[in-house]
């Protein structure tokens, strides 16, 4: 049973996040195929992912000005295939609010959920999109 929530305050509880999330991911009926199909190094994913959410988060960390994540996605969706949907996406979310409110409260446990909604809108904006122009 998981102890009492934290409030997001370092790398460290951001790295608790980010691989729960994912441990999650990986095993979802329709998340998983797609993820488990695309990368190829979970510990280096979850590292870089590590970096992300903790620039998002905290503002600190290796990860300033490193991330592009619509070409990534964009490169995604044309590894399946142009699979994705908005339910793939909609899963995402789910998942990763489930993940900030079982382990997580405060200030950026509410932004990362904020910021992930922003970002699953744009994603799956700029992949319809890109379908479009190819």
């Amino acid at each position: 049973m998981i102890s009492e929530k934290k409030e997001i305050k370092s790398r460290e509880e951001v790295s608790v996040l980010v691989r729960n999330f994912y441990s999650k991911v990986r095993y979802h009926a329709d998340l998983g195929p797609i993820f488990n199909g695309v990368v190829e190094d979970w510990e280096e994913h979850l590292e870089r992912l590590t970096d992300f959410w903790e620039m998002i988060l905290l503002q600190t960390g290796p990860g300033a000005g490193k991330f592009s994540p619509v070409p990534v996605h964009k490169e995604v969706d044309r590894q399946v295939n142009h699979q994705l949907e908005e339910q793939h996406f909609l899963s995402w979310l789910g998942l990763w609010f489930e993940t900030v409110e079982e382990y997580f409260e405060g200030e950026a446990a509410e932004y990362a959920k904020v910021h992930a909604e922003r970002m699953a809108h744009i994603l799956f904006f700029r992949i319809m999109e890109n379908r479009k122009l190819n």
